[in-house]
């Protein structure tokens, strides 16, 4: 299930706030820079840079991912490994709101994001 109209302003808000913070010089950005795509109840976060052999394709890696547990009325937080799995953010794996998420990537404590 989708996002209601509300949850969604809320959460681009706050995306484009992290963003804001984040996103490399524009004169850096063709050569990397970060998004964010929302499917379904999840959030990824997005490194965008061109292919290393052929520029001209551009490439999104996703590298952190949050999905909503309406359930428990919080957010569950994964980090994509060298395997290019899923897993769960240990440290964090469950955070009450979406700005939480992007709080403790920000702070990425553990390397886990930003390296």
């Amino acid at each position: 299930m989708a996002f209601s109209e509300f949850e969604l302003k809320k959460i681009e808000k706050a995306l484009a706030a992290f963003l804001a913070k984040r996103r490399p010089a524009p004169h850096i950005r063709p050569e990397l820079d970060f998004g964010y795509k929302i499917s379904g109840q999840s959030v990824e976060l997005l490194e965008i840079r061109p292919q290393w052999d052929n520029p001209s394709i551009i490439r999104e890696h996703p590298f952190a991912k949050a999905t909503y547990v309406k359930t428990q009325k919080a957010w569950k937080i994964f980090w994509k490994r060298a395997d290019l799995k899923w897993h769960g953010y240990q440290p964090d794996i469950m955070v009450p709101s979406i700005e939480k998420f992007l709080h403790v990537v920000d702070a990425d404590e553990y390397g886990c994001f930003f390296g």
